[in-house]
C-alpha cells in the first residue's frame, strides 16, 4: 500500500515536472528549479541540509544547493521520484512518513498555489486526519512566535492550541488548509480568522509563522 509520503512525492515530482524548471513557488526567491534541489539536499546531502537548523551551517546549505540547482532539471525530478539513497534514514517507512509527509505537502502546494487560476485540492479524511495528527503535535513550535493567541479549529469542531495568549484569534479551515496556514503560507492558505478585529490584523501582518 502507498504510504501518504511516497503519494505526496510523486505528486511533488509531476508538478514540477509539469510547471518546468523556472515557474514561481510560493517560497520566497525560489523558482520550482530551486525548490527540486531543496528537496534533494535535503535527502541526498544531510551535511548541507542541518543548515536549515543551525545558523553555522546555512552558508554550506546555501552553496550546495545551488550547485544541485545547476544540474539539468530532469535529473533533479528523478532523483526526487526515485528517493533517498540507501543509507538514509528516510528508506524507513516510519521516519519517510513522519519528516515527509507535510513537507511534500507543503511544497506540492506551494507549486500549485503559485499558478494562476489554482482551487484548493480535496484530500482524502484518512490523509486529512494525518496532517491533523501532525498539526497537533507542532502547533506550538509552529505558532510560537504569533502575536496574539491562536487556536486552529478543523470543521468537525477539533481544535489545537499554537499559540497562548490574549486576545485569541481562531483559525477555521481543512487540515491541509491550517498546515498551509502555519507552515508560513497564509496569504495562499483558505483559512477564516475569528477574534477581535485589531487581534486578526496583528496576526494578519505578521510573517513569523512557520519555521
Amino acid at each position: 500500500m502507498s504510504t501518504h509520503a511516497k503519494r505526496e512525492r510523486l505528486l511533488l515530482a509531476d508538478l514540477l515536472e509539469a510547471a518546468g524548471p523556472d515557474a514561481p513557488t510560493l517560497c520566497e526567491g525560489w523558482r520550482t528549479r530551486d525548490l527540486a534541489a531543496h528537496v534533494v539536499v535535503r535527502e541526498r546531502r544531510p551535511d548541507a541540509a542541518a543548515g536549515s537548523l543551525l545558523p553555522v551551517l546555512k552558508d554550506r546549505q546555501d552553496r550546495v544547493q545551488a550547485e544541485f540547482a545547476d544540474k539539468p532539471y530532469d535529473e533533479l525530478i528523478r532523483l526526487i521520484r526515485t528517493g533517498p539513497p540507501r543509507f538514509s534514514p528516510f528508506t524507513i517507512k516510519q521516519v519517510d512518513e513522519g519528516a515527509n509527509v507535510v513537507e511534500f505537502y507543503v511544497h506540492a502546494e506551494d507549486v500549485r498555489r503559485a499558478q494562476p487560476h489554482w482551487s484548493a485540492r480535496e484530500l482524502d479524511p484518512v490523509f486529512a486526519d494525518a496532517l491533523w495528527s501532525r498539526l497537533e503535535r507542532s502547533a506550538r513550535l509552529l505558532g510560537r512566535k504569533a502575536p496574539v493567541g491562536l487556536v486552529l479549529r478543523r470543521p468537525d469542531g477539533q481544535t489545537v492550541v499554537a499559540h497562548k495568549g490574549t486576545p485569541v484569534v481562531t483559525a477555521s479551515g481543512e487540515p491541509g488548509e491550517l498546515t498551509m496556514y502555519l507552515y508560513g503560507r497564509q496569504d495562499a492558505a483558505k483559512v477564516a480568522l475569528d477574534g477581535e478585529p485589531q487581534a486578526i490584523e496583528r496576526l494578519r501582518e505578521t510573517k513569523q509563522l512557520g519555521f
